[in-house]
């Protein structure tokens, strides 16, 4: 499994506009950071987790190929504003989107020309098929073979998002907190993709601190954090700083997830 991290910012992204801090002038290309997304490649399936503001210029860099699914951790801005740009993708067919019932009727609700009747769709807006799923619920994507992927419950603050995970893979963003019967779900994780904003406290977001506890909670080998601001030491620095087998991740990495 090949996995692509797209994006590890924050809402705001890094640099945050207008702000003059060492991070967001900081020249190592590390420390630039898209809203997040990542794109996960096995048994030539190609599954997209996110899709927001920045993808058009996520994707200019990789190859143009069919997207076979979608799956969409929650409705906020910086996680949803690029399913406009799936337009060019149309001329594979329609795509695949996956979300849970409340989120799915957001998008509907703002992004109503995406979602109209294959029949009436007019010319040029993207074709897309808007698939509810619930945790816990495994979705099988593609065929011969399908890649099996099953949706989490976790906590964005008050908020219920998804986590997925694929294989031995979990991919988790926007995280405060997980109810104690979702570890069940987590158990054998050999790489996890999690969140971790800054050092001190956040209402719906976890600490660096909090994240790398979450995954010594689940043994993963690797972890890799994301959606991270620029409240934070330059990539660099924090790096040094990360405990054993917890990284910072950053805008292009490229994992491979047995």
């Amino acid at each position: 499994m090949k996995v692509t991290i797209l994006g590890t910012g924050t809402s705001c992204g890094v640099p945050q506009i207008g702000c003059q801090c060492e991070v967001c002038t900081s020249d190592d290309p590390h420390d630039k950071r898209l809203r997040c997304s990542a794109l996960i490649e096995t048994e030539g399936k190609r599954i997209l987790i996110d899709c927001g503001p920045d993808f058009r210029q996520q994707m200019l860099g990789i190859d143009f190929k069919p997207l076979d699914a979608i799956f969409i951790t929650h409705e906020h801005y910086d996680h949803v504003g690029g399913i406009d740009d799936l337009r060019p993708y149309s001329v594979f067919g329609e795509v695949n989107l996956y979300a849970e019932p409340y989120c799915a009727q957001h998008l509907r609700e703002r992004l109503p020309y995406c979602f109209i009747p294959k029949e009436k769709r007019y010319p040029g807006v993207p074709a897309l098929n808007m698939n509810e799923i619930e945790p816990h619920e495994k979705v099988m994507v593609g065929e011969n073979p399908a890649v099996e992927v099953m949706p989490i419950r976790v906590m964005h603050g008050r908020l219920p998002i998804l986590g997925f995970r694929v294989g031995r893979l979990a991919y988790i963003t926007d995280m405060k907190t997980i109810p104690e019967e979702e570890l069940e779900y987590l158990k054998g994780i050999d790489t996890l993709i999690v969140n971790g904003l800054r050092h001190y406290p956040h209402p719906t977001h976890q600490t660096i601190e909090e994240a790398a506890a979450f995954s010594k909670t689940l043994g993963a080998r690797e972890t890799y954090l994301i959606h991270m601001s620029h409240h934070i030491l330059r990539h660099e620095e924090e790096e040094k700083n990360m405990p054993p087998h917890v990284h910072m991740a950053y805008d292009g990495m490229k994992l491979t997830v047995e």
